[in-house]
């Protein structure tokens, strides 16, 4: 539904396919339809794909993603939301996170739509999310596990904090996938204010209920940043025309007996789970010994797995946490053509203009290894067609 939805929403299709097609899978397929669901046109998006026999662990799927050619911040935000899912699904097992069996969200369709997803929010260029209450369905579904009541308890474990509601409505309305998007990505919202709509969009579900549209909503619009400390209460998505605040947590411990080969294993391991930022610091700790402090960027949906990194794979005994908010730019991706192929580059706005232009490292890495030229020229081929292709669009 939510893939349906940004495809209405101006996400072109053939961009979208392309990128998933960069996570390496093989033997799916993906149809765009328009249905009528209540009276409501809407998308519907069927990924068909073929019959898999193993599960997939956290670790497995965060392999494909790592491994894929999809931007940074698209594998960030994927490997977030699969993060959030596995922590919730561990918490309800009483299990180990890497030891979760994903089941149904993790075959290849959930990866789709995850990932899809994040390539939608990219393409739109949505860097803030705010979603309703949620209408969670009744009744019972049937799960690997069993039969469950209405919502399951992974989508509750998901949602807490958010709020739901349920109707005569029988069905799963909210699905672990669905859920694990909107928690890790969205803050909840209670009314709509200084919201300028540009567009409204709608995604349809598989089942069709008289009288009811099984649909989900998207409206993406502009709206002015909250300030620091200010509550945020702008609905729906927001392609916000400045620069946004974002909720954020850094994780620091300080340790003095560690190998430096491990403290670079364990920075790989958290870009890998999705941190936002890691660095070292050198200090002095007690009876004079050399040491360092480790500190973790991540989103409040990362924060676990953050911790559990850090307790499994350091000698420390603690950490320190504390919740932060980090302004940024709104930011986009544009590709370009260059004598040596095309190139992604991210573009950072405010108020609607172009403030910084940095080319996709890897990409640019790749081009100048395969015609043996330096990464500058490379960079700065990419910088030039940006500069040609703004102006003959008049931006």
């Amino acid at each position: 539904m939510i893939l349906g939805a940004l495809v209405g929403a101006g996400a072109q299709k053939e961009s979208l396919l392309n990128e998933i097609s960069r996570l390496g899978l093989e033997g799916y397929d993906i149809e765009f339809l328009k249905v009528n669901r209540s009276g409501v046109s809407a998308t519907f998006v069927d990924v068909k794909v073929p019959h898999e026999h193993s599960h997939r662990h956290l670790a497995d799927i965060e392999k494909i993603i790592a491994a894929s050619g999809l931007s940074d911040s698209v594998k960030e935000r994927a490997i977030g939301i699969f993060t959030r899912l596995a922590e919730a699904e561990a918490k309800v097992h009483g299990i180990d996170v890497q030891k979760v069996h994903f089941h149904e969200v993790g075959a290849m369709d959930a990866i789709i739509d995850i990932v899809g997803a994040c390539v939608g929010f990219e393409l739109l260029g949505i860097e803030r999310f705010v979603c309703s209450r949620i209408h969670v369905g009744s009744g019972f579904v049937e799960m690997s596990h069993g039969r469950f009541p209405i919502p399951p308890p992974a989508v509750t474990e998901l949602l807490q904090g958010f709020p739901i509601y349920s109707t005569e409505i029988e069905g799963e309305l909210m699905t672990p996938t669905g859920a694990a998007i909107i928690s890790t990505l969205s803050e909840p919202y209670d009314q709509i204010s200084n919201l300028t709509p540009e567009v409204v969009s709608y995604g349809a579900g598989g089942r069709d209920y008289d009288r009811f549209p099984n649909v989900l909503r998207i409206i993406v619009g502009e709206s002015e940043p909250a300030s620091i400390g200010e509550e945020k209460s702008d609905a729906s998505v927001g392609k916000v025309a400045a620069a946004t605040t974002d909720r954020l947590f850094v994780l620091e411990t300080n340790i003095d007996d560690i190998a430096p080969q491990v403290l670079g294993y364990v920075m790989e391991q958290a870009f890998h789970l999705g941190a936002l930022d890691c660095w070292f610091t050198p200090i002095q700790m007690k009876k004079n010994r050399p040491a360092v402090t480790l500190s973790i960027l991540c989103k409040p949906g990362s924060r676990g797995a953050m911790t559990e990194l850090l307790y499994r794979e350091t000698t420390t005994l603690g950490i320190r946490i504390r919740e932060t908010e980090r302004e940024c730019l709104a930011r986009e991706i544009v590709n370009v053509s260059t004598e040596f192929g095309p190139v992604d580059v991210k573009l950072g706005r405010l108020n609607g203009n172009i403030v910084n232009a940095m080319p996709e490292y890897d990409q640019v890495k790749t081009l100048a290894l395969k015609y043996d030229v330096p990464f500058l020229i490379v960079s700065e081929a990419a910088l030039s067609a940006l500069s040609r292709q703004s102006l003959a669009a008049g931006k």
